[in-house]
């Protein structure tokens, strides 16, 4: 009996990770297959009820997304992802009232939390586009009751009668005769179009689908399959259409279009808080930056600082260190532009700016950022004076890790190595003191590299494999193959090594062994040639014996 359970908490954990893998894959309707086979299992299981409810609010279902909702509540009415969970499906559906309720009541549970500081302010919103500003309506006492007494007359008035059919009959009836769509009118079409934006394009596509009857014929199977799949993408666009109308309808747009032509006619005046405007400024550039939108993020740098610049240090006591931020803003937005020489340009601004104003924290990053366009330029004795002259500057070991190992990149491609490992070594105990595990791989990786250019092998072998541990620690893969093949790599290098000086040693043996037997032979030869020498003498004087 124990191990049946244990299987079946295993097969409900089984489906629940791979709900959310294909929750987080955007497949919404195999996700939701999978958390009801797991909520089978485990049919009270409350992560399970929410995550099954995220996925019925991402197809359109909100009604579904509230039942499953509720029932996580069931147990526990401050669960609170159950909360969150119901206020979005009450929302969905309109009711944004009872929504604001539920973000109320998990706000004052968990109050640290934004997403329900963000559920308040957009429920109230949409309270406010629907209803409007109590201080705007105006009410008048005209009209009579008229159309009320109409409304009951119609409500008190009994159906005419039917005539009489079989049932089988309308039954078949029913089944060829599909419910006709009603036309829309132009003004219909006409608030639909601005509603939907650019979904308008598939509606019209698909109201095409759905007249299109040799497509869609009712006495074949993919006929009617076809039939029920564009009806259904139509409804799901039809229930959006009619969410979007009750939390912004048409009214409120227009009256948000003439706040929003007010506004930008204010904003060409000078804002009433010109640091709280160029703040909120710097804030949206930086967003801008961070979601790769650099043109974005050039264009309202550029229009910004042209207003800072006409307004006068009266207005704006910090003018400068604000101007030198937008310079600095300007600078990245070009450098991921690509264009360095404007990037250098804006960069180097900056730092005469806070240079001039003594703002360290200015001269820091504009000090980071002069070395970082240096570095993508190749210019790397730039890099290092810029990376250098900000150490001091340096407020936290992490910072000072990333610094240093900077500095030490710039050094191996300068063939500094030892002054790259010197780096490197720094760098690592910067990033122990931080306690941050990836830039002690990073910073270690480094110190294998520079000792590798040293020649010292084996200390390299030992900073490569601590760096591989780290990986693995990490479950970093790519470090990890990178570092694997770096280390064979290594001691192919090592072992070829040894066969050279192997090689080497046998050719100077060789060598050696050719010179002594030349010495050997030059030696007999010097013999001979002396016996040689000491034999013409003892012959010439035989002779002159002779002769005598």
């Amino acid at each position: 009996m124990m191990e049946g359970d244990a299987l079946l908490q295993e097969s409900f954990a089984i489906y629940m990770a791979e709900g959310d893998v294909l929750f987080k894959q955007g497949e919404y309707k195999k996700a939701l297959q999978s958390y009801t086979t797991a909520l089978e299992i485990e049919p009270t299981d409350k992560n399970c009820l929410v995550a099954r409810s995220k996925c019925y609010l991402q197809l359109g279902d909100s009604k579904q997304a509230l039942k499953d909702s509720e029932a996580s509540l069931s147990d526990d009415e401050k669960y609170i992802k159950g909360l969150f969970q119901k206020a979005e499906a009450l929302y969905q559906m309109g009711d944004f009232e009872m929504a604001l309720v539920f973000y109320h009541r998990g706000n004052k549970l968990r109050p640290e939390l934004q997403e329900f500081r963000l559920g308040i302010q957009k429920a109230q919103e949409a309270i406010d586009n629907s209803i409007g500003s109590p201080s705007k309506v105006k009410l008048e006492n005209k009209g009579d009751l008229s159309f009320f007494n109409k409304q009951d007359e119609v409500k008190t008035k009994k159906p005419a009668r039917m005539g009489y059919s079989k049932p089988m009959a309308k039954q078949q009836e029913n089944k060829k005769k599909r419910p006709a769509k009603p036309d829309q009118t132009a003004a219909e079409k006409k608030t639909a179009k601005q509603l939907l934006g650019e979904l308008y394009a598939d509606k019209e596509y698909l109201d095409r689908l759905l007249r299109d009857e040799d497509l869609t014929r009712s006495d074949t199977d993919s006929g009617n399959r076809i039939y029920d799949l564009v009806n259904e993408g139509l409804q799901y666009l039809d229930t959006r259409t009619e969410f979007w109308r009750q939390q912004k309808p048409m009214y409120a747009r227009k009256r948000e279009k003439e706040e929003a032509k007010g506004a930008r006619e204010k904003n060409k005046q000078q804002p009433a808080d010109p640091a709280k405007y160029i703040l909120k400024n710097l804030e949206e550039i930086d967003a801008a930056l961070a979601d790769n939108r650099p043109r974005d993020a050039l264009r309202q740098a550029q229009k910004v600082l042209r207003n800072v610049e006409s307004w006068s240090e009266n207005d704006v006591p910090e003018k400068q260190d604000f101007i030198a931020n937008l310079h600095s803003c300007l600078g990245n937005a070009y450098l991921d532009l690509g264009k360095m020489p404007d990037a250098e340009q804006n960069h180097q601004k900056d730092l005469d700016l806070s240079t001039q104003s003594e703002n360290d924290e200015g001269r820091s990053r504009a000090l980071d950022n002069l070395g970082r366009v240096y570095a993508r330029i190749g210019k790397f004795t730039e890099a290092v004076a810029n990376w250098t002259e900000k150490l001091p500057l340096v407020k936290s070991a992490l910072e000072g890790t990333w610094l240093y190992h900077e500095i030490g990149r710039c050094h191996l491609e300068l063939g500094d190595f030892q002054e790259a490992r010197d780096c490197g070594q720094k760098s690592l105990q910067a990033a122990q003191e931080a306690g941050d595990d990836v830039w002690q791989l990073n910073a270690s990786v480094l110190i294998a590299q520079s000792e590798v250019k040293l020649g010292d092998l084996q200390e390299a072998i030992d900073s490569f494999e601590r760096s591989l541990d780290m990986a693995k620690v990490q479950g970093d893969e790519p470090a990890q193959k990178a570092i694997a093949s770096a280390l064979e790599d290594l001691n192919e290098k090592i072992v070829q090594g040894i066969k050279d000086k192997e090689a080497e040693g046998d050719v100077l043996q060789e060598e050696e062994g050719e010179k002594e037997t030349q010495e050997e032979k030059e030696k007999e030869k010097e013999v001979e040639e002396t016996k040689e020498d000491e034999e013409e003498p003892a012959a010439e004087q035989t002779e002159d014996q002779k002769e005598e």
